[in-house]
């Protein structure tokens, strides 16, 4: 797999206000008071993470950042990198330096750590179960100011994102053909504004299906069609039109909704309902 890292400054200020929403009284005193009080200054330890159940790993470079900015001087050494697969047990990275700093660093590092696996590993499962007949898009349900991670976690996972915001595609939902007036004035008026621009509009009939490829959309999205009408839509347009299904898509459906002849599936469950990994950072004095 070609992952390429994400730059750091992404996500250095999310790790900074991840740290700070831990650390941060309400008069802004950074503060571990139950480390503090019990760990002297001078212990010095090393940290394990350690994966508690076969996952593809995300979200590594950031979790360290973690303990990066606490304290420059921890050193590192990475055994796994994100998009690998990882087996029960597997220790992934350790981390040595100051004992207070793997303590404070451990539960943000972790956060971000076992969230991303978790979509890394939904996300390889829904591309397995394509086996190449389909290709699986993430959404735009992502949680709030993390997006940027949350579609790296699904790149990581073999999967391919789809529009990053607003900004960088044209999508014509059944809200916006509503207050357009049609599914042709919707792409007309979209095609108009954005020259050049591929548009993609929704449809949930077979019927808007016809007006859309008439209307020279270039990727149709099938919103909670049935396999039939799928099916039906896909061959009436004869190859004008790329189709993306979405709605009800499950893991257990992957290999009838492949069969379709669709070009994409798009699975919000990647990133709004993935489970978090069991990942442990297991600490040990030097």
């Amino acid at each position: 797999m070609n992952l390429h890292p994400l730059d750091p400054s992404l996500y250095l200020d999310l790790v900074r206000r991840a740290l700070d929403e831990d650390l941060c009284n309400a008069a802004g005193r950074r503060a571990d008071i139950t480390t503090d009080a019990t760990v002297p200054a001078s212990v010095r330890a090393r940290g394990a993470f350690v994966v508690k159940a076969n996952c593809v790993l995300a979200g590594l470079d950031v979790a360290l950042e973690c303990f990066r900015l606490l304290d420059a001087n921890v050193q590192t050494t990475v055994r796994k990198g994100d998009g690998q697969r990882c087996l029960e047990g597997e220790v992934v990275a350790e981390i040595s330096g100051a004992a207070r700093t793997l303590l404070v660093g451990e539960r943000t590092a972790l956060n971000f750590l076992q969230r991303l696996s978790g979509i890394a590993t939904m996300t390889s499962r829904f591309v397995e179960a394509a086996r190449g007949r389909i290709t699986v898009l993430d959404t735009r349900k992502t949680t709030p100011t993390l997006r940027v991670l949350e579609k790296y976690a699904v790149r990581a996972g073999g999967g391919t994102n789809l529009r990053f915001g607003l900004f960088d595609a044209v999508l014509i939902k059944d809200n916006h053909i509503a207050l357009s007036g049609s599914v042709t004035s919707a792409i007309l008026q979209a095609r108009s504004s954005n020259p050049g621009v591929p548009v993609e509009v929704e449809a949930d009939t077979v019927e808007q299906v016809y007006e859309a490829v008439g209307a020279g959309a270039d990727t149709i999205l099938l919103d909670n069609m049935t396999i039939e009408d799928i099916r039906q839509a896909v061959s009436s347009s004869q190859g004008r039109a790329k189709f993306e299904i979405s709605g009800g898509v499950t893991l257990g459906r992957m290999p009838e909704l492949a069969a379709t002849g669709a070009d994409f599936v798009s699975v919000g469950a990647l990133t709004h309902s993935a489970p978090a990994i069991d990942i442990s950072f297991d600490i040990a004095p030097l």
